[in-house]
Order: C-alpha cells, then sequence, then structure tokens
C-alpha cells in the first residue's frame, strides 16, 4: 500500500554504525525509528493486520500466528506453554491436547491457531484479560517477555537482518519491520502501526523502551554504546537537528503546496 510519501520514508533516514567488540561484524541501526516515540498500542487504538479495521477484536498482529526462528525458539515456547496455567491461557485446555507447534506450509515452525488467530491469544471477555498469554506470564513472572515469547514476537517492531560479506565479515542490521517484511500478504494490510501516526505516542523513545529487546539482539556492550551515542544527540551540548519519523513528519513542500 505504497503512498506519495513512500519515497520520503525511504530516503529520509538517520543510522549509525558500531562494530562489535567480541565478533567480526558490524551493527548498522535505524536511529530515526529508535529515536521515534513510537510505542505498541495493543488495545489502545491498534487496528490489527486484517484487510479492514478490526480493533474490536484486539488480535493486534497475531491473526496469523508466529513464524519461529527454528528449532530452539520453538522449544522455548513449548517449555514456557508448560508453565501456563487456564487463568492466563484461554485454549490451555486446547493446547494440552492438541500441542502449540505446528509444521506449515512453508516447512517452517508455527504456533497452532485456534478460532481465527494464535492459540497464545486471549480474546477479549476472557477474565485473565485479552492478549498474549505469553506475555502475561512474563508479567507475573516480573520477567521480560523476551524470554517467553517466540523471536518474532518479541522483536517486532524491530527486525535484524544478517549479512555476511566476502571478507567473513557480518553486517548486521536492526530496523524496523514494516509492511512488506511480510511478504505479499503485508501488502493487503488495512493498517501497520509504524505507519500510523497514532502509535508515536510514547513517554520514551524506542531505544530506551525496546531496551531488553535491543540487548537480546545486539548484546548488552553494543547496545550501551548506541545508548550513549543516542543520548548524547539530545544532551545539552549542540548537536545534529534528529530527522523526525516519517510517520509524523510534516508534508513536505511540495505536498503543501
Amino acid at each position: 500500500m505504497a503512498t506519495e510519501t513512500e519515497p520520503d520514508r525511504i530516503r529520509q533516514r538517520e543510522w549509525v554504525s558500531i562494530d562489535d567488540p567480541d565478533e567480526e561484524r558490524t551493527w548498522l541501526f535505524d536511529v530515526t525509528f529508535l529515536a521515534s516515540s513510537w510505542t505498541c498500542i495493543y488495545g489502545r487504538g491498534c487496528q490489527g493486520v486484517l484487510t479492514a479495521p478490526t480493533p474490536e477484536l484486539e488480535q493486534g498482529c497475531c491473526s496469523y500466528g508466529a513464524h519461529f526462528t527454528g528449532k530452539d525458539d520453538a522449544r522455548n515456547v513449548e517449555r514456557v506453554a508448560d508453565e501456563l496455567g487456564p487463568e492466563l491461557w484461554q485454549f490451555h485446555d486446547h493446547g494440552r491436547k492438541k500441542g502449540v507447534v505446528v509444521t506449515l506450509d512453508d516447512g517452517d515452525l508455527g504456533t497452532r491457531m485456534t478460532k481465527g488467530a494464535c492459540i497464545f491469544l486471549n480474546r477479549p471477555g476472557f477474565p485473565g484479560g485479552a492478549g498474549c498469554a505469553l506475555h502475561k506470564l512474563a508479567e507475573r513472572k516480573g520477567i521480560s517477555h523476551v524470554e517467553t515469547k517466540p523471536e518474532v514476537c518479541w522483536q517486532v517492531p524491530l527486525r535484524r537482518e544478517d549479512v555476511t560479506g566476502d571478507d567473513g565479515r557480518v553486517i548486521s542490521t536492526v530496523k524496523e519491520w514494516d509492511r512488506h517484511h511480510w511478504g505479499d500478504g503485508g501488502a493487503e494490510f488495512h493498517w501497520w502501526c509504524t505507519e500510523a501516526p497514532e502509535a508515536f505516542v510514547g513517554h520514551e523513545p524506542v531505544y530506551q523502551s525496546m531496551r531488553h529487546e535491543l540487548e537480546a539482539m545486539a548484546g548488552a556492550a553494543v547496545y550501551g554504546q548506541l545508548a550513549a551515542y543516542l543520548e548524547q544527540r539530545t544532551s545539552p551540548t549542540p548537536a545534529p537537528v534528529p530527522l523526525p519519523h516519517p510517520s509524523v513528519r510534516r508534508p513536505t513542500l511540495a505536498a503543501d503546496g
């Protein structure tokens, strides 16, 4: 679903690269997104990722289940599911009988679907509360949901891509997960949160609100360098003016005209 501002979204981005101190890897971070005020608005105006707005379903981005990154990712979620009781998980009995991991048409592993969405998604009206049961378990235990959810779920809307050069050095890019990353199906989304100004209402920048996720992706040392760089941008000393995120940027002069 391209718009008139799509070229603007692609070109006008700020990036920073950081060499990993522990391995032959360079990290490339999307500063424009990490410095933005994006926040998850699940249950607070999120329209979901179906072909029409469905905020009343409170499915968020869980309508199609999760693709696991591999067997370790799937086994971890199975282990966490064993800790869930019916008070936190609406489809507890179904999950116990059928299992929570399935082999998808493309051969990858994914979460089982139940009644039109991920088996872990509690629906509105459930006494334990709507939303991901794995997320709720993390909240109950006082731990990060990085430890309980599929990797793709705790990363979104961050996305990591690794490319190995001819010299063996890895370039790891951490950027926002855009609709095109979902393949052909992403073009059919009525709404995607990183394109919606309504989601840019957080009280702290993404690099702070998603610290656990970034540390899990890049490591504490790299995150420390990233945070230090981004924090100096807002220090009292003169610094370049940050480029606003495209979703909240003012229209171009051409558009104004």
